[in-house]
């Protein structure tokens, strides 16, 4: 048993002066009544003044940006390792984070796709190959005469920093332009770069306007833009008769393009793969996977009502009114459309309903009806949807976003179908799943899946991705153990539950590798069938045999019995607690005479009834069948 750990003169909150020994590198279980001060002396104690002594070994700039802590009421603590509490609190409230992120198993995934890869054609061509530089000049060449072409070179994609440097050695190398973030410069211009926002700067290599003889000229330009961008080079072409910025981008690579169709995609890197990245999330979604848009059967949800009178929800106010001269508006869009709208929404056909909701793309001549006179004027017809997105956007108030916010609903993106990725990104695989695949699998069905997949690759492959796939099947395996093999990798971590959420912090912290640490856990069995509870022991003591201490506030009688170190805060509950019942190694633990004691070795019992009570009738299936929950609305209404 290693040296104790010793905490003198606990007083926090209902703790009674206590002192106690705690061994280390051992399992010891907290027990007692509910409020009888175990998360008081595990939490409240023993982690804070853990924590509060790491943040006073750091420095004084450190500690300005984490706030003071206060000690807790006790004497002294001897002997405390760092300390990581590990409680039932949600892991994160970002609707960015999944099980996959949390767990780090996503990150693993990441350097695999990027590294081991095969990109295919988002249009079906098959795999992607790397494209040479004859092949980039003649794509080049099939622009047709009087086409104006702007070669440029990428020479910072998606960085921090202010470049100055960079655009000096532009500047000596001979180079007039520059585009930074899409706007063009001189590069003699005093280019203002924000260094702590992510920039890309693109060399103006040269500038051509397609005509016989060109060719050479065309090719050296070309070369040496893939030079200056290191295998990337940019054309944007702006076609004959074309005024204005319209101008079209073809992105291309040594890398990798499609024989077939073109296209082409840069190097496969980690941030590829990341929905919290602008270089692989969804332009569409931003990387959430979501949309949140207004709803059609939420702003019209009785299509019974009249079309003018009430139907539009947005458009109509509590007392029932019809808001401002929506009425007109709407009497001038059947007009257009070819309905009345005195009529119910449900008779209107799927064209009319789509003018309704969408617009219509002539302006709407409405007619206003005055007490003395008529006015008429046009009005664009954008759609209900497009006007209450405009005001909603627009809108500075927090009231108006909430009651707008009624008619909206979250449905998958419709670009990406909810895989958060660009589709070149979701176009790469390994063993013919790509990585928006591989997170929807269940913990089990991954550790499969990555179990077998070394198998599946070539002796380069194997040799590149190898300590990946051992990093991801070793966490899944943690995953496993701890009871959570039905959860999926792209689950979001804002929907699990406080025991879940709990059981992943621990499988992460042992797929981390950490010693000499305090670990404390507040009732990690919760929610777990007893069948589990035996893989989170085997856990819970392959966290200690790694050489930490693990400190849990347990109840559950199996988990009491597996410690080395047992220890009972009571009596009872709150003024009433507070003060140490009984401790020692659980078979000491049992000769006491304590109440978990009696219970534990037999002494006590709950003896089952030897007559069941009879249901006094059927449960009710609605609530207004239940007069209990009837009568409690009623009272709350009073």
């Amino acid at each position: 048993m290693g040296l104790p750990g010793c905490s003198v003169g606990a007083r926090e909150n209902n703790l009674k002066n206590i002192s106690v020994e705690i061994p280390r590198d051992k399992l010891v279980v907290i027990t007692g009544l509910s409020g009888s001060g175990k998360s008081s002396l595990a939490f409240d104690t023993i982690y804070a003044e853990g924590q509060r002594r790491y943040v006073e070994s750091l420095s004084s700039y450190a500690r300005q940006f984490l706030g003071q802590m206060d000690k807790p009421d006790v004497d002294h603590i001897e002997g405390l390792s760092p300390a990581v509490s590990i409680d039932q609190k949600s892991t994160s409230r970002n609707p960015r984070s999944t099980v996959g992120t949390v767990t780090e198993i996503y990150d693993y995934m990441r350097i695999l796709f990027a590294r081991i890869g095969t990109p295919f054609c988002p249009e079906g061509h098959g795999p992607i190959e790397r494209q040479s530089t004859d092949q980039i000049v003649e794509e080049a060449a099939k622009f047709v005469e009087g086409t104006k072409v702007q070669i440029l070179a990428p020479v910072v994609s998606g960085r921090k920093g202010e470049y100055k440097k960079e655009l000096l050695d532009i500047q000596k190398a001979g180079y007039v332009r520059v585009r930074v973030d899409g706007v063009m410069h001189e590069v003699t211009d005093d280019i203002e770069i924000d260094r702590y926002k992510q920039h890309t700067i693109e060399v103006v290599v040269d500038r051509i306007v397609m005509k016989e003889g060109i060719e050479r000229r065309l090719s050296d330009s070309i070369e040496s833009a893939l030079k200056m961008g290191k295998g990337i080079v940019n054309l944007t072409s702006q076609a004959p008769g074309v005024e204005g910025d319209e101008w079209v981008e073809q992105l291309f690579s040594e890398h990798y393009s499609c024989a077939v169709c073109g296209f082409s995609m840069p190097e496969l890197e980690p941030r590829m793969f990341s929905f919290n990245s602008p270089f692989g999330a969804c332009p569409e979604c931003t990387g959430l996977g979501t949309k949140t848009e207004f709803d059609a059967d939420l702003m019209i949800p009785n299509r019974n009502m009249p079309v003018r009178a009430g139907a539009v929800l947005p458009f109509v106010y509590k007392s029932g009114e019809t808001k401002d001269w929506w009425p007109d508006v709407l009497d001038a869009l059947g007009e257009a459309t070819g309905f009345d709208a005195h009529q119910p929404v449900k008779d209107l056909d799927e064209t009319q309903l789509h003018a309704l909701l969408y617009g219509v793309p002539n302006p709407l001549m409405v007619s206003m009806q005055y007490s003395r006179s008529t006015r008429k004027f046009s009005y664009a017809w954008d759609g209900v949807i497009a006007i209450l997105r405009k005001k909603y956007e627009a809108s500075e108030s927090e009231w108006v976003k909430n009651d707008l916010g009624q008619y909206m609903s979250t449905r998958p993106c419709p670009v990406c179908n909810g895989q958060r990725l660009k589709p070149e990104s979701l176009a790469v695989l390994v063993g013919d799943k790509n990585i928006s695949h591989a997170t929807r699998f269940s913990v089990a069905d991954g550790f499969e899946f990555f179990s077998g997949l070394l198998k599946k690759l070539t002796e380069r492959q194997k040799l590149i991705g190898e300590r990946a796939v051992k990093e991801i099947v070793e966490r899944l395996r943690f995953l496993n153990d701890v009871g959570l093999a039905y959860l999926t990798l792209d689950r979001s971590a804002t929907t699990l539950a406080g025991g879940e959420a709990q059981r992943i912090r621990l499988a992460t912290q042992i797929g981390s590798g950490l010693m000499g640490c305090l670990y404390i856990l507040d009732e990690p069995s919760i929610g777990l069938h007893q069948r589990d509870n035996r893989k989170l022991i085997e856990t819970l003591f392959r966290l200690r045999e790694l050489g930490n201490t693990v400190i849990v506030v347990e109840h559950d009688e199996e988990t009491m019995m597996s410690a080395d170190w047992l220890l009972e805060l009571g009596p009872l509950a709150g003024e009433h607690g507070g003060r140490v019942v009984a401790e020692g190694t659980p078979e000491d633990f049992l000769k006491m005479d304590c109440e978990t004691a009696n219970y534990l070795s037999g002494r006590k019992r709950i003896e089952i009834p030897a007559e069941r009570r009879k249901p006094r009738g059927p449960i009710p299936t609605e609530i207004s069948d239940a007069p209990v929950l009837r009568a409690g609305r009623k009272k709350a209404r009073r």
